[in-house]
Parts: structure tokens; sequence; C-alpha cells
């Protein structure tokens, strides 16, 4: 028996700090939307002489197997059963870039959480299912849920079904030969000075519009106001201070403002359709080559489960 997935990765078209537990971890309000970007993860019974869980990384250099979300989502499900379960041999194939703001590693998460469950044949209900994610991070609940879209609050645990944009849309993610960690970005952020942003009325007035319905034309018609509606970007930039001339150089280029999902470092620009998305994407590298080396770039649409064009 082998089972696999494609899970999808997500950008924040905005995103909002709302206050600070006493825990330490920040509470966010945020609308995530899945997009045509996925990895891909494959589960099956090990063999007989494994004596524990195996995963073996593709595509990936930097990413180390022994702390992988990958790894403590079975482990967790293990603990969670209470009785002996048999190893499994895992593989994965990254093709969502690492410490990009995109969720690749928690939409890992929460397939290995359900393919692991598949093989072993354990039930969880809704409840355990959703503590176990959360467990693993705040962007894993999101993924487990299979939504198209989400407003996404709390530090995960809230979280609101948003309906899909009608008819799609293309979205062009450039994604620098950056990493930016996101502890480091919130420490960043904790080290600013934090005056109001008008970030959490976007994302407020953001949910309400995609709850009537939005369509490629007008996600896009959002881009000028998603442009400036995430709190972390001072907190990127403090990071990555190159960060601001690139999207500077970027939006001269493509006419239009792009936004930051996450804690960065992609910047991303909304179109209409995936096919507008890639023809900017190839004028793009072709006007600004230099600044672009190293980078790698996306034109999806919001379903995928591949890009419709990528360079390189």
């Amino acid at each position: 028996m082998r089972l696999e997935a494609r899970p999808r990765a997500k950008v924040n078209l905005a995103l909002a700090v709302t206050g600070r537990r006493a825990d330490g971890y920040h509470e966010l309000s945020s609308v995530f939307l899945r997009v045509g970007l996925s990895d891909r993860l494959s589960v099956r019974p090990a063999e007989s002489t494994l004596r524990g869980d195996r995963l073996r990384i593709s595509g990936a250099d930097d990413l180390t197997v022994p702390d992988n979300l990958v790894l403590r989502a079975v482990r967790l499900l293990r603990a969670e059963a209470e009785r002996s379960l048999p190893p499994l041999d895992l593989e994965l194939e990254k093709r969502i870039p690492l410490a990009a703001g995109m969720g690749g590693g928690s939409a890992d998460a929460a397939a290995a959480l359900s393919l692991a469950a598949g093989i072993w044949e354990l039930a969880l209900s809704p409840q355990r299912e959703g503590a176990l994610s959360l467990a693993l991070g705040a962007d894993v609940p999101f993924f487990m849920g299979d939504h198209a879209a989400a407003l996404v609050e709390g530090v995960g645990e809230r979280l609101e079904p948003l309906a899909d944009v009608r008819g799609g849309a293309g979205l062009l993610i450039v994604t620098p030969p950056l990493q930016l960690s996101t502890v480091e970005a919130f420490r960043a952020y904790d080290r600013l000075d934090r005056s109001a942003s008008g970030a959490a009325e976007t994302v407020a007035l953001l949910a309400q519009a995609m709850r009537r319905g939005l369509d490629g034309h007008g996600l896009a018609a959002w881009s000028d106001r998603l442009a400036t509606a995430n709190d972390l970007w001072p907190a990127a930039l403090a990071l990555e201070p190159d960060l601001a001339r690139l999207r500077s150089e970027l939006e001269a280029s493509l006419g239009q403002r792009l936004l930051m999902t996450g804690s960065g470092a992609s910047l991303v620009g909304l179109y209409a359709s995936a096919h507008e998305a890639a023809v900017a994407g190839r004028g793009l590298l072709a006007a600004l080559p230099d600044p672009l080396a190293g980078a790698t770039i996306f034109a999806c649409d919001t379903i995928g489960p591949d890009p419709r064009w990528r360079y390189p």
C-alpha cells in the first residue's frame, strides 16, 4: 500500500499582528489563499529490515531530515495512537521554496498526518485532528482543512473558510535567494516601533469581499491596498534591507504593486489569470536579469498542483 499527496502552498493576501499572548506567541489575523504550487509526499509501510521511520528528501539541499515537520507529524501521530505501529517509508520532493512565507513545511506536515493515518488505519476525531495540527504549527490547521481560502486568526486555531476566487486567479510569485526565519521575523517585529498599520482593517474588508465573491479581476484590483497590509514587512526589512530595493525594482518593471506573503521573502503579484501572470513573469525576467539572479519565479493559478510557468 502506498499513498501520495500533493500538498499545495499558500500566500497571505493580508496579515495583521493583533496581539501577543502570555506564552510569547503572537496572535494574527490573516487571509490565506491556497495556490497552485505543491510538493509531493508519498508514504508506504517500510521494509521489515527498517527499525524506524525513514524520510528521504529531494529538491532541497538545505533541508535537514531529523527535525523535519513530516517526521514530527508522524511521531505525534504515533504518540496519539498509544499502541505499536509499524515503521513508515516516506519520500518528500520539495518544490515549494523554503523559508519563503508560503507554508510549504506546514502543508507537508498536514499531508503527513493524513497519509500516515491512512496507512495505519487510524480514525481521528475533528477535535483531535485539530489539536494535533495546531501542535505542529500555526499554519497546519489551514492545510488540514483543505480550504481554498480562509480567514485565520489567533495562533491558527480560529479559522473561517472563505470562497475560492471565481474562475481562478493568477499569481506571480518571486522568491529571492533569501531565507527569512519566521522566529527571527517576529523577534525583529517586537523590537520595532509598531504604530497602527491598517492591516487589520484590510484583512477584515478583504474577508468580507471574499465572502461576497471575487473573481480574478476583482482580486487583482486589491493589489495596491494589499501591498501595505502585512505587519511583518518592516521586520523583514530589518533582517534583509535589500528586499525594499528589490520590490521597488520589480514594481517599476511590472507597473503594479506587490505584496509580501507571511514573514517573507516571497513577493506576490496578483493577476486575473495564470496566463497573464506567466506573461508578466517572462517580461520581468527579460527586463531585470541581474536583480533576479538566483531568484525562483512562479506563475500559478489557484488549483495546480503545478505552476503554469516557472524559472528556472
